[in-house]
């Protein structure tokens, strides 16, 4: 269960990290989840260390803190807390060597469930200095709620979701827990089993994650590109969100009727017509299928199907006008180089180049800008993901800049499958090309296994496919997507209603030091220019085979 309690005096509106000037000046506000789904908002005080907060935590929810961690993104806080800002959002897992996968969900005491909820119906949580436009949506929720204008469930999707309503009774939000994705604890439509950290959906992306991500999408649209709607991280309280009292094998009670808290995304609901499913994509803008394509290298989106893309008619639908908002960055931004999923990869404006103003956005782009923003405003996220967005941002540019369009930078991207196995990307073989000679690897498979490098493995997954870059461009690669259809019966794109296997894992960024990192995108930097230049030789030539990724649908 969820409850949000803070120790200090009621906080009156959404202010940012000066909220305490001139009132608590030595205090910090923190939000902390367990990884069954316990929220504790709480304030700290100067002296008050990681021990502090989990004696807290034990008082406050009967949550047993012994052999557990208190996390911050990548940071593990054995005591400082010194490091930690207002409104951010920490995680209390149990150490991996005493967790259970059959251990309960654990739920506060009767007495911690009547505690009175001192803190506000929704908290802004993050360090951005400019809130205006979350502070007026929140309002209009506030107000709507006031006035007994419920929220709404979602029926669709596999995570738990919610319509948040002003008080016309008009959808203005849609809200969704970090503690209701597919696999969390709380969970409202079966997809159960694993506690907030752990894997998700995606092997790369963390349960209990996926909100950081969809904030991160929106903080990434500079001048609002894509058209990414508003999205917030948000601590906020109801009693239409879900408990899941215990899990016993397919039977889940859930605890209706009691207020709880919960840390979630806040989006900005868009009206719209339908989505990109319901429609054929021939009347899709050029320019709009580029902006959100140009976003989607960016973030690597694992997960752009058609069900994540509204079209809303424009000027009522006069010639067949439309226009397009992306939606649903839940699994962008993996902590590693996945697969991504391009639902646009053979939607004909892929094909048509990059119009003057967009490879002048391109080129704008600024990879270390990004990352210092993301740690800046949203701390939590982990340092993986900030380097796949750097690394996707640099290869978009220089394959932007040599004259690429979308479904050719796309195609790049994506993994082709032989049989029933993967063969990694041709970007996923110039990065492996990059850490061997880093790493001063050897072509030798025995040289290679006796390398004792922390990311050799990495580097030679399997010596056949650690190709250099200089075979890109050989046309070597035959059958694409064949071997994918018989994976997935008939050729239909998986979902998470399937079972979704493990992928593997070619290039894990986070195998790298801090020096190493520098030096492998160094010489990512000598070796992409050839590569683009190969793959744009031999495409002249090459016919343009289906690529049958997998979506999630999430």
């Amino acid at each position: 269960m969820s409850v949000s309690l803070l120790n200090g005096a009621h906080h009156a509106d959404y202010e940012t990290d000066g909220r305490f000037n001139g009132k608590h000046p030595n205090k910090r506000r923190v939000f902390v989840q367990t990884e069954n789904g316990c929220v504790l908002g709480m304030e700290l005080e100067r002296k008050d260390d990681a021990h502090a907060v989990k004696r807290r935590m034990q008082l406050t929810l009967n949550v047993p803190t012994a052999e557990s961690s208190l996390t911050f993104g990548d940071m593990i806080l054995n005591n400082d807390l010194s490091a930690i800002r207002t409104d951010s959002a920490l995680l209390l897992t149990k150490n991996l060597m005493h967790r259970s996968s059959s251990t309960p969900c654990l739920s506060p005491t009767a007495k911690a469930l009547q505690q009175k909820d001192q803190s506000d119906i929704v908290e802004i949580i993050g360090c951005s200095s400019d809130f205006t436009k979350t502070k007026e949506l929140v309002e209009e929720m506030i107000k709507a709620l006031r006035s007994n204008i419920e929220p709404v469930p979602v029926n669709g999707g596999l995570g738990g979701a919610y319509y948040f309503r002003n008080l016309k009774g008009e959808s203005v939000a849609i809200v969704k827990p970090t503690d209701e994705e597919p696999f969390a604890p709380n969970n409202p439509k079966g997809f159960i089993g694993k506690v907030l950290g752990q894997p998700g959906l995606k092997q790369s992306v963390k349960v209990g994650e996926t909100g950081f991500r969809e904030v991160a999408a929106y903080l990434l649209d500079h001048d609002h590109f894509a058209c990414v709607p508003l999205t917030s991280l948000v601590k906020i309280s109801h009693s239409i969100f879900n408990l899941n009292d215990c899990v016993s094998g397919n039977t889940i009670q859930n605890n209706k009727g009691v207020t709880v808290s919960k840390i979630a995304s806040l989006q900005q609901f868009i009206s719209h017509d339908f989505d990109a499913s319901d429609h054929g994509s021939s009347r899709f803008p050029v320019a709009d299928v580029h902006r959100i394509g140009i976003l989607d290298v960016r973030i690597c989106n694992t997960d752009r199907h058609a069900g994540n893309i509204l079209v809303r008619k424009v000027n009522d639908g006069e010639f067949g006008q439309v226009e397009l908002i992306p939606i649903d960055h839940g699994l962008c931004l993996p902590e590693c180089l996945e697969d991504p999923y391009f639902e646009w990869i053979h939607w004909p404006q892929a094909s048509i180049p990059f119009s003057e103003s967009e490879l002048e956005y391109i080129k704008s782009l600024d990879a270390n800008l990004d990352a210092k923003m993301l740690r800046r405003e949203l701390p939590m996220i982990r340092e993986a993901c900030i380097r796949v967005l750097t690394l996707c941002t640099s290869f978009l540019k220089e394959a932007a800049a040599f004259g690429l369009c979308l479904a050719e930078i796309g195609g790049m991207m994506s993994r082709e499958f032989r049989l029933s196995d993967q063969e990694p990307s041709e970007l996923e073989v110039i990065c492996l090309e990059a850490m061997k000679q880093v790493m001063g690897l050897s072509d030798s498979e025995e040289q290679a296994d006796e390398k004792d490098s922390k990311f050799g493995k990495s580097v030679m997954v399997k010596h056949n496919w650690a190709l250099s870059y200089k075979q890109l461009g050989s046309g070597g690669k035959k059958g694409r997507g064949k071997g994918r259809v018989k994976a997935c019966a008939n050729g239909v794109r998986s979902s998470a209603k399937e079972t979704v296997g493990a992928p593997t894992s070619f290039v894990k960024v986070t195998d790298m030091n801090e020096e190493e990192w520098r030096l492998f995108l160094e010489k990512f930097q000598e070796l992409v220019g050839p590569a683009i230049a190969a793959r744009k030789i031999s495409s002249i030539n090459m016919r343009n085979n289906p690529r049958i990724g997998s979506s999630c649908q999430f």
